[in-house]
C-alpha cells in the first residue's frame, strides 16, 4: 500500500469512529470568541481540564477585554497559577487583551499575522482561533497530534511548526480541523503516551508502531 494510500484509509478509519466530531475541547462563550484565544495560550504545557476549571473563574471575574487590560498582574498571575508557567501566561492574557482593544477595535482578528504577533500566541493558538472560530482550514499541531502522527508512520517530524507544513501537504483540507480534534480522542482514549492499546486498535492493521508492539508481545 502506498503512503497515500495508506493516509486515506487512516483518515478514514477516524472519520468511521469519531466522525467530523470537530469540537473544541476548551471551554468559552461564543458571545466573545476572544475567549479561546486566552483558554488556549493557558492550554500550554496544561491540561485542557485544569484550563477549562481556571477559565470558569477567569472568565466571570474578568467578564470583558477591558477587565483583563486592566487587571493588576499580580492578580492575574496568581489567577492563572496553576496552569503553570503562570508569569508569561499572564502577560500574555494581559497583552493580548490590550492590543485586541487598541489595534483591532477590540474584535479578534482572524488573520495568522496579526494573531501571532501578539504575546504568548504562536501558530499551534493561532491556528485553533483561526479553525475554531473563523472556520478557517487550519492544521493544529499538539502533543496528541505529534505523538500519534509520528506512531503511525505519517511523518517522523517532531518540531510542531515543521509537522505542521507537512500535515499541510499530506491531508486534503477537508480534515485539516477535525485530524486535530480526531487525534485527540484517539490519543485519549486509546493510543495513551504511557500505556497504548495497541492490540484493540481500529488503526492496528496501519499501523507499524502498534505491529511492533503485537510482535514483540508475541515473541517473549
Amino acid at each position: 500500500m502506498t503512503k497515500k494510500k495508506r493516509i486515506t484509509s487512516i483518515l478514514a478509519a477516524l472519520d468511521d469512529v469519531y466522525g467530523d466530531i470537530g469540537r473544541c475541547y476548551l471551554n468559552f462563550d461564543p458571545a466573545r470568541n476572544w475567549q479561546l484565544l486566552l483558554a488556549t495560550i493557558l492550554s500550554a504545557q496544561c491540561t485542557d481540564d485544569r484550563v477549562n476549571i481556571v477559565t470558569t473563574y477567569l472568565f466571570d471575574k474578568y467578564p470583558s477585554l477591558q477587565d483583563f487590560a486592566a487587571a493588576p498582574i499580580e492578580e492575574l498571575e496568581e489567577a492563572v497559577r496553576s496552569t503553570g508557567f503562570y508569569r508569561n501566561k499572564a502577560l500574555g492574557l494581559k497583552g493580548c487583551a490590550q492590543i485586541i482593544l487598541d489595534k483591532h477595535g477590540g474584535e479578534l482578528p482572524s488573520d495568522i499575522g496579526a494573531l501571532t504577533a501578539m504575546p504568548g500566541v504562536g501558530r499551534k493558538t493561532a491556528n485553533v482561533v483561526r479553525g475554531h472560530i473563523f472556520g478557517i482550514p487550519s492544521i493544529v499541531v499538539d502533543t496528541h497530534v505529534k505523538r500519534v502522527t509520528n506512531k503511525l508512520d505519517i511523518s517522523a517530524e517532531t518540531d510542531p511548526e515543521k509537522l505542521e507544513f507537512v500535515l499541510m501537504k499530506l491531508l486534503p483540507k477537508s480534515h485539516w480541523i477535525r485530524y486535530n480534534t480526531q487525534l485527540i480522542a484517539h490519543g485519549r482514549k486509546i493510543c495513551k503516551a504511557r500505556a497504548p492499546e495497541c492490540d484493540g486498535c481500529f488503526l492496528h492493521d496501519l499501523c507499524d508502531a502498534a505491529k511492533k508492539s503485537s510482535l514483540t508481545k508475541n515473541t517473549q
